[in-house]
């Protein structure tokens, strides 16, 4: 298993430099990337999430960098930007809202939040901090998986190279003044840009596929959440009200998702 560079400093005797860890840590935290591999850091004080992120991440073909709090991936990252930064939101010595706004200072390095389901997360702070997407603990691995293609397809030239593991380009969907960019996760109406995370985007894809057709609460799970994690009606219900709040800020008319009490949701091409 190759780390490019595992900067786990957590400042305290034993940390995540231990032989429990299954992966190699390299002495010198900003250590450059010699190889053409996407790379990500992971910043977390959580040793669990650590590991177990990174040898998902690995596979994945991605270079992983870690480390276990702001103050010591802030140096790290400003002197050898990755790719791609995820960033648990309350850890000690520097929080990830405030490694971030550090950073924007001087990058523009595409950034996914951590949070925990029992922390008060304010999305729109969050987003105007200057972070790309959020993913709330505890995750499916490839919830995050495609979160991270897609952030990754967003900050990316079209004639970059491809993102590990993704799938062959697809058209874009039309509806009337929606459009859907599968391959980038972007997404329009009228022309102006919506921006969504990505459990939002496969939900308005799993409706604007199919105009005119009921898709239940089940459906739409299915279609933005991994088999293994369990989500309510509720959660879902959620993620449709953050929709058309994002829609009617550009469009205040906005009312092609229909809610057909006790069954679903539909779109309704305009």
């Amino acid at each position: 298993m190759n780390h490019a560079a595992a900067g786990l400093n957590s400042g305290e005797p034993g940390g995540l430099a231990s032989a429990a860890l299954a992966f190699t840590v390299a002495t010198e935290s900003n250590l450059p990337v010699l190889n053409d591999m996407t790379t990500i850091a992971l910043v977390d004080d959580d040793e669990n999430i650590i590991a177990s992120v990174s040898m998902f991440l690995e596979g994945e073909g991605y270079n992983v960098r870690a480390y276990t709090d702001g103050a010591s991936a802030l140096t790290a990252l400003s002197d050898n930007p990755p790719d791609l930064g995820i960033f648990d939101i309350k850890m000690p010595r520097m929080d990830g809202l405030e490694l971030l706004r550090r950073l924007r200072q001087t990058s523009n390095l595409p950034v996914i939040f951590l949070t925990s389901k029992d922390d008060e997360f304010d999305e729109a702070l969050g987003l105007n901090v200057g972070a790309d997407d959020y993913i709330t603990k505890p995750f499916s691995q490839r919830l995050l998986g495609e979160r991270i293609k897609a952030v990754l397809r967003r900050a990316r030239p079209d004639d970059a190279a491809p993102v590990p593991g993704e799938a062959p380009d697809r058209k874009p969907i039309v509806r009337g003044r929606l459009v859907l960019d599968p391959n980038r996760h972007a997404c329009s109406w009228d022309g102006e840009p919506v921006r969504l995370t990505v459990t939002e985007f496969l939900i308005l894809q799993a409706l604007a596929q199919r105009p005119g057709y009921v898709k239940s609460r089940d459906n739409l799970m299915d279609a933005a959440y991994d088999d293994q994690v369990y989500v309510d009606d509720r959660t879902i219900d959620s993620h449709i009200k953050r929709i058309r709040k994002k829609f009617r800020e550009i469009d205040g008319s906005f009312d092609s998702i229909e809610t057909l009490y006790g069954v679903g949701y539909r779109y309704k091409e305009s």
